[in-house]
């Protein structure tokens, strides 16, 4: 090297060092990180319960849907050992409009069973953790990173698009799962590790959106693969969904007065152990008729009158229509075996399905015409 070039190189600033991408992540995450109703105070010790009634809730469920549910069910129950002494019943009823049902049972009965063996105390660990009722591999780590500060990184939705992008998986989910797991480990800090995780969910939530990514406001952009190949938009791969059948079907709305004929769906299957009106079964390709032929008896009801319009509503694996028949009978008409007259002023009370807040609202809508 000429002493004019030494010269030059000794008095030219030295770069700064590039933090690595989980050191990167963590200093965003602690300027930048959401408050949410679940989530500890920067410094503070997380709650195993809080963490893991959020978590369950969260289950492909919105933030901004789970806010006020999660608010009802701390104040009513600001325990596990609390909800672990309420009945399933109460549960539905505050979990009702939330969806997915089979969460709450699970929830319920998570809940018992660590009020019963566990003494009220969570376990600390993903392999414990994943003993309980409802408890899967993603439920276990983030308790297990969030709660407990173990070294394992949760893999939501949001992880898996930040991870995609970054490392440009083309691998197709639910295949990459694996992969995409495994490139997410990458990213833990050798310590805060709970932070670690919340810190992509952020990230995933706020800045490397489905659609339109903020990548100049990301942390980890210079590292991107997507962004420098101009494809964030296009990942994560995903293959194409199968839409169930159409399954078509009949609901009954019968008053008595002032009160609604309900009955308790069985506690297995869809919607179980949830509240609705008397109906037939939802089949593909149902015929309105043999629908009609599984209206409850009621003595003295003779005649059903028929609602202009479907009801529509979309569960996961198949989209439903259902036909609805009202009637009214006399005041000292009697229920039905395994039904029951319920206040219409008190169904609020009830764990109504929305799909079934619907059948119920266009079955007593007077300015829904029938035919």
């Amino acid at each position: 090297m000429s002493p004019k070039s030494a010269l030059k190189a000794k008095s030219e600033p030295v770069p700064p060092e590039t933090p690595s991408r989980p050191l990167a992540l963590l200093q965003w995450y602690d300027r930048h990180r959401r408050r949410l109703p679940w989530r500890a105070p920067p410094g503070e010790a997380s709650d195993p319960y809080r963490v893991w009634l959020s978590e369950i809730m969260l289950q492909q469920t919105t933030v901004k849907a789970v806010g006020p549910y999660f608010e009802k069910f701390v104040s009513r129950w600001p325990d596990v050992t609390a909800l672990g002494r309420a009945s399933q019943e109460d549960v539905l009823r505050m979990w009702a409009g939330l969806g997915y049902y089979s969460r709450a049972r699970n929830l319920h009965a998570c809940a018992v069973a660590v009020t019963r063996e566990h003494g009220g105390t969570f376990p600390d660990t993903e392999v414990r953790l994943r003993a309980l009722p409802g408890v899967g591999p993603y439920t276990a780590a983030a308790i297990a990173a969030i709660a407990f500060d173990r070294r394992t990184m949760p893999v939501d939705g949001n992880i898996e698009r930040v991870v995609s992008r970054l490392f440009a998986v083309e691998e197709e989910l639910p295949q990459a799962k694996p992969l995409i797991q495994e490139l997410a480990a990458t990213l833990l800090a050798d310590s805060r590790a709970g932070d670690s995780a919340q810190a992509l969910m952020d990230l995933g939530a706020s800045i490397c959106t489905p659609k339109k990514p903020a990548c100049s406001l990301c942390p980890l952009n210079e590292g991107c693969t997507a962004r420098a190949l101009g494809t964030q938009d296009t990942f994560p791969r995903k293959a194409a969904k199968k839409s169930g059948a159409l399954r078509r079907g009949a609901a009954f709305v019968v008053t008595r007065g002032d009160e609604l004929l309900v009955r308790t769906r069985p506690e297995k299957g869809l919607l179980g152990g949830m509240t609705e009106v008397p109906g037939s079964d939802w089949l593909a390709g149902q015929d309105d008729a043999k629908a009609k032929r599984q209206a409850p008896e009621l003595k003295g009801l003779s005649r059903w009158q028929r609602k202009v319009g479907v009801v529509t509503h979309v569960f996961t694996h198949f989209p439903l229509e259902l036909v609805v028949y009202t009637a009214r009978v006399e005041a000292r008409t009697r229920a039905p075996a395994s039904m029951r007259w319920v206040p219409i002023a008190t169904l609020a009370d009830e764990a109504l399905p929305n799909v079934m807040r619907k059948v119920i609202a266009h079955g007593l809508d007077p300015s829904s015409p029938s035919c």
